[in-house]
């Protein structure tokens, strides 16, 4: 992990349980990890059988550590972006909508919405998917947060499938609403 205040690493114990929640789903799919920090996520799942990994980390300290994990890991199957969440994840979905041989599984663990100039980092994230055309090959999308954030029931046409705390961190997860 990078020594700066921006990112934080998520703790073991919400890791294994997000796992053991989508490892059903994880084989041969993409996963994509947003305010990816070290990697951590987005390489356990492709330990997990998962297709390939995008990274998404916009602190350059932070960066130079995900580059040099996912170098020692598995360079082959991870795609990393150094750059804005708010301005990539879009661009990686609009070119991933159109492949249909996988699903995405998509991670999301911004700053959290009290450290300073993060206010209304959640809202942001929520419009990305708000304002998403065609997402019916999103399988998951999870959302690491503050534990005392209310989370909104649904997003787009994305509905809350489980919510599990780990002491000021809580795992949010949605699903496609069933029609």
């Amino acid at each position: 992990m990078p020594n700066i205040d921006t990112t934080r690493a998520s703790k073991s114990r919400l890791k294994e349980s997000f796992f053991s929640s989508i490892n059903f789903i994880i084989q041969n799919n993409i996963f994509i990890e947003a305010f990816g920090g070290s990697g951590s996520m987005g390489l356990e799942a492709l330990s997990r059988g998962a297709k390939k990994s995008y990274f998404i980390e916009k602190d350059k300290n932070a960066f130079k550590v995900l580059s040099e994990n996912i170098k020692n890991i598995d360079e082959k199957n991870s795609k990393i972006f150094l750059g804005d969440t708010f301005e990539i994840l879009p661009k990686i979905l609009k070119e991933l909508r159109l492949s249909e041989d996988a699903k995405l599984i998509i991670y999301l663990d911004p700053p959290f919405d009290f450290r300073e100039n993060m206010q209304g980092i959640y809202q942001k994230c929520f419009d990305i998917f708000e304002n998403l055309k065609e997402n019916k090959n999103i399988e998951i999308l999870c959302f690491e947060h503050f534990s005392n954030f209310n989370m909104p029931e649904k997003i787009q046409n994305f509905e809350i499938l489980k919510s599990k705390k780990f002491g000021k961190s809580t795992l949010t997860y949605y699903g496609l609403e069933n029609d």
